[in-house]
């Protein structure tokens, strides 16, 4: 057995789950079972490493204060939970597709069809940050279960010699990658319920990280007024009543008066908000919240302290 191999053995990800070595002969509830309490430990690793999360949002939000991109770098399954949680950053918050972005090993169509090799080019990883320019300002995030992938190991350094700030994310303990970082996360998830299957709880325990760094950066730069989604972009009949009953919650105001805001702001439901605490006009608000770079709470109060 050569070296790489005698070390993948070793990894946690890698090892029989005893709780599930008879899966195979298992009713499908019983198996169903099984799986379900190997989830629920999941939780209990992913809170287990909230300070050293923290830590890359504080740092994150910093440099994205000053202009700077977040990126999510993976191969495999790590590389697609990277593109789900940047993809979905946009409709959510109402970002532009440049600010998050997820980076694939074998680009983008390996979202949909696996290209395994691509997760052993490390030059491929450098290349990739390359081509979208990441600098000083930036952020980029290596995703990896077993924490040892050399396209990620590969983008980390070359966004490290661009200046850019570096976490990793790994489910296993004294990961490679935490030594190519500034903000190592190790969530240890251990065994999965079939042995080496990562897209289960490795995965899932990603996809949590992922949804807390973003949200908690999106939070942190104004995208959220108490707890809505007020960078929602209401394009379908379902996002519309979403968007007048986000207006409602955040003013206190009836469903009509709501909707009519939305209508007099252009749809946007941040100057809706603005118009309704403040009564004042769509313009007025539009402008404080450019000014504020879109953060309702500091637009507001600027617009209280001109009245």
């Amino acid at each position: 057995m050569s070296g790489d191999a005698r070390h993948l053995a070793s990894l946690t990800t890698e090892l029989v789950n005893p709780a599930c070595a008879h899966i195979d002969e298992l009713d499908p509830l019983a198996a169903l079972r099984v799986m379900n309490e190997q989830d629920a430990t999941v939780a209990t690793a992913v809170a287990s490493v909230l300070p050293e999360v923290a830590g890359l949002v504080d740092a994150t939000v910093e440099r994205m204060l000053g202009g700077g991109r977040l990126f999510n770098v993976g191969a495999g399954t790590s590389g697609r939970m990277g593109m789900l949680d940047a993809s979905e950053c946009p409709p959510t918050f109402g970002v532009s597709p440049e600010m998050v972005q997820g980076v694939l090993a074998g680009g983008d169509g390996a979202f949909r069809s696996a290209a395994e090799e691509a997760e052993d080019d490390a030059e491929a990883g450098e290349e990739d940050l390359a081509r979208r320019g990441v600098c000083e300002r930036d952020v980029v995030v290596g995703i990896a279960a077993s924490g040892r992938t050399p396209y990620v190991v590969g983008a980390l350094d070359y966004a490290r010699k661009a200046g850019a700030l570096t976490g990793a994310i790994s489910c296993v303990a004294d990961a490679e990658l935490s030594s190519h970082v500034a903000y190592p996360i190790e969530c240890v998830t251990g065994p999965e319920a079939i042995c080496g299957s990562t897209r289960l709880k490795a995965g899932t325990a990603q996809k949590m990280l992922l949804n807390m760094i973003s949200t908690e950066v999106m939070v942190k730069l104004g995208k959220v007024y108490g707890n809505l989604m007020v960078g929602i972009q209401p394009t379908n009949e379902k996002l519309v009543m979403r968007a007048r009953r986000i207006v409602a919650l955040a003013t206190e105001c009836s469903a009509g008066r709501a909707a009519e805001a939305l209508e007099a702001s252009g749809q946007d439901v941040k100057v809706a908000i603005c118009m309704v605490l403040l009564d004042a006009s769509a313009d007025a608000c539009r402008d404080e919240l450019l000014a504020h770079g879109g953060n309702v709470a500091a637009a507001i109060r600027a617009l209280k302290g001109c009245s």
